[in-house]
């Protein structure tokens, strides 16, 4: 009896294993097929307003939309690289990396477009047996599981700000449903 009972206890814990490691490794797979698409909505919002509007922001506290989207690549860089992969942040003071100064609308794009492909690069490795661990995200204690929710969330809103200025210079957005 005491046998079996020890059979069917590593069985199910086995089971169980197997079942929450495939839901995490499927929880990649579906987070990258979203990251994917909000990579590709967000270089088109980019590539639809024209260089000469990159400048424009809608009120003297926003960003501007050129500085909204460089705001977007440190922020996923810091989030991939710093935060969930322990890799020293980049100083916004010194580093050059996103800084809108003399770069062009091409320039701001291909930064954009190469820091998602980093992004990708790392979450594709990334150690789901480490979703659980918790981190300091500006004073709250978050999981790593919960940074990939933040970051899709925090490239939405910037990217929703994007919109608006594309709507006030009068240029429609691309459909958000082709991208779902």
């Amino acid at each position: 009896m005491k046998l079996k009972l020890l059979f069917v206890t590593i069985f199910f814990t086995n089971f169980l294993a197997t079942t929450v490691t495939a839901q995490q490794i499927d929880f990649i797979t579906e987070y990258l097929d979203r990251f994917e698409n909000s990579r590709e909505y967000l270089l088109k919002v980019a590539r639809l307003m024209p260089e000469d509007k990159y400048d424009y922001k809608a009120s003297n506290e926003s960003l501007t939309f050129a500085e909204n989207l460089m705001h977007i690549g440190y922020a996923m860089d810091w989030h991939t690289q710093s935060l969930l992969g322990e890799r020293a942040s980049r100083d916004w003071n010194t580093d050059k990396r996103y800084k809108v100064a003399n770069k062009s609308k091409e320039e701001i794009i291909r930064t954009i477009n190469k820091t998602f492909q980093e992004s990708i690069a790392f979450i594709k490795q990334f150690n789901t047996d480490t979703f659980k661990v918790e981190l300091d995200y500006f004073g709250l204690t978050r999981t790593k599981r919960q940074i990939f929710l933040l970051l899709a969330d925090h490239i939405t809103h910037h990217r929703g700000q994007l919109l608006v200025y594309l709507r006030l210079n009068d240029i429609t957005p691309p459909r958000y449903v082709l991208y779902q």
